[in-house]
């Protein structure tokens, strides 16, 4: 008696193709979700378009928007990797999504590979719709794309940490209101809309914070079309080992 062939066979499927469909399930759920795209979306739209048009903030010399387009790309990147994923993450840990899709097939690191590569698409779609925004607004960028690409994938993994951080280690609750209060203080005094110059001498030490290293970053290479900014990179590539290194360590599944 011959044992016979089965289709299809029992098993899990590659991680490859798991981390694939998980990427894609993350980041369906993130676009639906309003009260994410009011954060990555909808808000620093609206702050690009009126604070370029209006004059409420002096931005020193220049167009208002050559100043602006920078933070605001670094605000996209802050809105999605840290305060979208603390909040989205943290309330799946309280409901035990977290805990069942731990058991799954799927390994942990997959799971957290996926988060990170949703996070990854959701920041390609931002920059693109507010770089044609500030296009279309009189924006004159400069600089090497790819010293642009590096601060960017830096300072996503720095504020991706953060947020993992504080989804793995706070209620979900708390973490909701924590992570959008960080969100208004950064979008005040990081540098993201206001110069640090303005802060006197409290910009020395606001130009520590991950939102300030990546918006001054960013100004340097697209305003001023420096090659790459260097101490601010190392910023942002402490701020990330910090940050994943604390949460891969302090990060409750439960």
């Amino acid at each position: 008696m011959s044992t016979g062939t089965y289709s299809p066979k029992p098993g899990a499927a590659p991680v490859g193709r798991m981390i694939a469909a998980q990427t894609a399930l993350e980041t369906r759920m993130l676009l639906r979700n309003g009260e994410q795209l009011l954060l990555t979306v909808i808000i620093p739209s609206l702050l690009l378009v009126l604070f370029s048009t209006v004059d409420v903030v002096d931005t020193g010399e220049g167009e208002a928007v050559d100043f602006l387009a920078p933070g605001v790309l670094a605000l996209a990147v802050m809105s999605t990797a840290f305060t979208g994923q603390a909040i989205a993450t943290g309330f799946e840990r309280r409901y035990g999504v977290l805990k069942r899709l731990g058991a799954s097939p799927l390994p942990r690191w997959a799971l957290m590979t996926a988060k990170t590569l949703s996070v990854l698409v959701t920041e390609v779609l931002q920059v693109v719709l507010l770089t044609a925004i500030a296009l279309a607004l009189g924006w004159s960028p400069q600089g090497n794309p790819f010293s642009v690409l590096l601060l960017l994938v830096l300072g996503t993994a720095a504020f991706s940490g953060l947020g993992l951080l504080m989804a793995g280690t706070l209620k979900a609750e708390a973490t909701l209101a924590a992570a959008n209060l960080v969100f208004l203080l950064l979008l005040v005094a990081g540098g993201v809309m206001v110069p640090l110059e303005k802060f006197g001498a409290a910009g020395d030490v606001l130009a520590l914070l991950p939102i300030s290293a990546l918006s001054d970053g960013l100004r340097d290479i697209l305003r001023d079309g420096a090659s790459m900014p260097w101490a601010d990179a190392g910023i942002l590539a402490v701020w990330a080992v910090l940050g994943l290194g604390a949460a891969a360590k302090f990060f409750r599944w439960e």
